[in-house]
């Protein structure tokens, strides 16, 4: 199955003009052979597309040369690069002596991920401590030919791109790199000798950042807008940019999805007129994680989730107590359930107790 984060991205690109093949899934898989063997896949392009920088000054393609620098482009609520993110930082502080640079190029995929604002408080909640490009026109993306989030570029000491991995997974190869690079620049002189991947201290998610639980997740990454959505199953399907009031069928089947109350459907994003509307969602993961929250200054959405129809007690995610309550004070992904074993079809609804809410998407893992 396609990650419908990656097909987001690809969409991107079409929308940028790159005319790029999209066809890959979400994780990159590369051969398990030895990493000496690396080929020279590009010269590092320009990073003064960036709007902003975050975390450091403005830093160039030239004046980084002799460094190894791994490039992460993403964009604050994906929740395929949040579970990449405990590797990334766990390598910026491990190898930072050794002449590692991590940046991060923030692209943002939703219209509130262009605010450097909203990427400034998300990267210190996310503990992005690392270098930042702000990349919000995109200038940095067109520039690496990126289709992806999350997409990783690692470069060696010459400024020659030599690695990329697209999605999560792949850590211990993507590591072995880091260290045939840093070795090739020299990066265990001065008393400090590079570790093996094997002596390496266990990265676990915690949280949000989690891994997801591969094995039982049969439901994909959907959008709430008109523009990408699937499944939607209110009667009398929805009204493109219009305010109507929809209903929840009483069924849903697996992966269908339904509102309840006055909504306007936009292209990217549905937002709730008056108190009291629902969306419920037929799923099978896990975890279930909501992108959305109020408009930039707008007041916080309180809102309840239920799970079969009762609160999600032990199934509550960070975002949410036992009884299901909880507010959404800024738009970002929210974690809402994230249920202990067994794992079996289950159907949420998240009721908003105030108006004003805008939903962006939801995710599984």
């Amino acid at each position: 199955m396609l990650s419908s984060h990656l097909a987001a991205a690809a969409m991107l690109t079409a929308a940028l003009g790159l005319g790029m093949a999209f066809g890959l899934a979400a994780t990159r898989k590369h051969p398990a052979a030895d990493a000496s063997h690396l080929p020279i896949e590009d010269e590092m392009p320009p990073l003064d597309g960036a709007t902003a920088w975050l975390n450091s000054p403005p830093l160039t393609s030239e004046g980084l040369r002799g460094k190894v620098v791994l490039v992460d482009i993403w964009t604050y609520t994906c929740i395929n690069w949040l579970r990449t993110l405990p590797y990334v930082r766990a390598w910026a502080a491990k190898y930072k002596d050794r002449g590692l640079v991590v940046i991060g190029v923030h692209s943002p995929e939703f219209p509130f991920e262009k605010d450097v604002a909203n990427v400034r408080r998300s990267a210190k909640q996310m503990q992005v401590g690392y270098p930042i490009a702000v990349d919000s026109d995109h200038a940095v993306w067109r520039a690496f030919h990126n289709e992806y989030w999350p997409a990783l570029y690692l470069v060696d000491a010459q400024g020659r791109i030599r690695y990329h991995q697209f999605g999560e997974g792949e850590y211990e190869h993507t590591e072995q790199v880091i260290l045939q690079l840093l070795a090739e620049a020299g990066g265990g002189d001065a008393g400090l000798p590079l570790p093996s991947v094997s002596e390496s201290a266990t990265v676990e998610g915690r949280g949000i950042e989690a891994a997801a639980d591969w094995r039982d997740l049969k439901s994909g990454e959907n959008y709430v807008g008109f523009e990408r959505t699937e499944n939607f199953a209110s009667p009398g399907s929805a009204a493109r940019g219009g305010r109507r009031v929809y209903a929840v069928p009483a069924t849903l089947k697996l992966n269908q999805w339904a509102m309840s109350g006055e909504w306007t459907v936009a292209g990217n994003a549905n937002t709730l007129h008056k108190s009291g509307g629902r969306i419920a969602y037929r799923f099978h993961a896990r975890d279930l994680h909501v992108v959305m929250g109020p408009p930039s200054g707008g007041p916080p959405v309180r809102f309840r989730v239920f799970l079969d129809g009762k609160p999600p007690g032990a199934a509550h995610g960070i975002d949410v107590d036992a009884d299901g309550n909880g507010t959404a004070s800024e738009q970002r992904l929210y974690q809402l359930i994230r249920q202990p074993r067994p794992i079996a079809d289950r159907r949420f609804e998240i009721e908003f107790l105030d108006p004003g809410v805008e939903a962006f998407a939801f995710t599984f893992g």
